[in-house]
């Protein structure tokens, strides 16, 4: 067997993946298990009908492009539409402002490609999503988390990151920031914060990456479209670079994303994006482009915020039945995750190893920590699984956590 470390590339060796993934392989040949782990949508809420009608609609040979490659740009229709869904949402923007790529994973791939150094300083909140710190990793960034407080980022911290990293010889191009309902954390950053960050980033001259997955699916008064107002659409000079799917609203298979952006950078991204797949699927993009226009999306989204409420409410309650002040939470206006923390002397590595016995997984908090910290806190997913199923798997982690009770 040969032996192919010698002809890695720096590159090829520094390569992470995402914990989320490497964690699914250690539980995917269990059975009966309740997974609060990865951050799926409910299947059960897909347009099946609807999208058994589109399909047969574009597989029926009429229009014989439905199968063939397409633009790397992305299908000219749906790009059409989403300039429109961006309207819905106060972005002004042109289609030549677009690229459609294969996922928002995609997206922040090719971002942190062609606008990332090796060495550079990438600011992230702290903690944030594990494939954004996959990504600029990959691309050789020095990633420098910033601590989080109820309303989003500590903008004083923010700050002090710059100072610190550009005091270090460091250059820092990029925030990276998910505004709405943070993965992991759940957290809704403050109108009053939105304003006040790019005010900063104008100061700082940096740039920031908006990624917004979740931003339609709000649960509370307090959390609204208007709250949930990207921070692009007050950025009208290109200073905040917007990433958003139809992988929670619609289905995730399609992986059907894109990214808004003035034009040079577009451009760029759309000739690096030649280099990895041509163009995402032709096909995927149609059926997201009709599911638009005949209305399936917008039918769709206040049963997706019913239901996602519904099973944050039916976690919420079973966490205080089973465990009482064991954990500890803020209650998330939206979005897929509730973030806890342990209690002392417990960590997330500790109770993940007893949990998993019991035959019900979560994400250690540490994946989604840029600093190496975050062990007292783990992420639990609401959005997949069945009702019955949340509290099946409260109680059997109320199990694992009750004998620290006796600590």
């Amino acid at each position: 067997m040969i032996d192919y470390e010698p002809f890695f590339s720096a590159i090829g060796r520094q390569v992470q993946e995402s914990a989320i993934r490497r964690m699914g392989t250690v539980v995917a040949k269990r059975t009966d298990l309740v997974s609060f782990a990865p951050g799926y949508p409910d299947a059960s809420l897909f347009p099946w009908d609807d999208l058994r009608a589109i399909a047969d609609d574009l597989l029926s040979g009429h229009d014989l492009s439905a199968l063939q490659y397409g633009p790397t740009r992305g299908h000219a229709p749906l790009l059409d539409t989403i300039v429109q869904l961006m309207r819905d949402r106060d972005i002004q923007l042109i289609s030549g402002d677009l690229l459609i790529t294969t996922g928002s994973q995609q997206a922040l791939d090719l971002l942190a490609r062609v606008l990332v150094d090796p060495g550079d300083a990438v600011l992230v909140e702290l903690p944030t999503f594990t494939g954004g710190i996959a990504a600029f990793r990959n691309a050789g960034a020095e990633l420098v988390g910033v601590r989080q407080q109820p309303d989003g980022i500590d903008l004083d911290a923010l700050d002090d990151a710059w100072r610190q990293a550009r005091a270090a010889g460091r250059l820092v191009k990029v925030l990276y920031l998910i505004p709405n309902f943070q993965n992991p954390t759940g957290l809704l950053l403050s109108r009053s914060k939105r304003h006040a960050i790019i005010d900063w980033a104008t100061r700082r001259d940096v740039l920031i990456i908006e990624d917004d997955p979740y931003g339609s699916l709000y649960f509370d008064g307090a959390a609204t479209a208007a709250e949930t107002r990207p921070l692009r659409a007050d950025a009208p000079d290109g200073r905040v670079i917007y990433t958003s799917s139809f992988s929670k609203t619609l289905a995730p298979g399609f992986r059907v994303a894109w990214v808004a952006a003035p034009a040079a950078l577009i451009d760029r991204l759309e000739t690096a994006k030649q280099s990895v797949d041509l163009t995402s699927g032709i096909l995927d993009q149609r059926l997201a482009h009709e599911a638009v226009v005949r209305g399936v999306l917008e039918r769709s989204a206040p049963v997706l915020r019913a239901r996602y409420r519904l099973k944050r409410d039916i976690m919420e309650a079973a966490i205080t039945r089973e465990m009482g002040d064991l954990l500890t939470w803020r209650s998330p206006k939206g979005g897929f995750f509730l973030w806890a923390t342990l209690p002392d002397g417990v960590t997330d590595t500790e109770l993940f190893s007893r949990a998993l016995d019991e035959q019900v997984v979560f994400v250690v908090g540490s994946a989604f920590h840029v600093d190496g910290g975050g062990h007292d806190t783990i992420r639990l997913s609401y959005s997949e699984p069945a009702p019955e199923r949340i509290d099946e798997g409260i109680r059997r982690l109320g199990r694992v956590l009750a004998p620290t009770r006796a600590r």
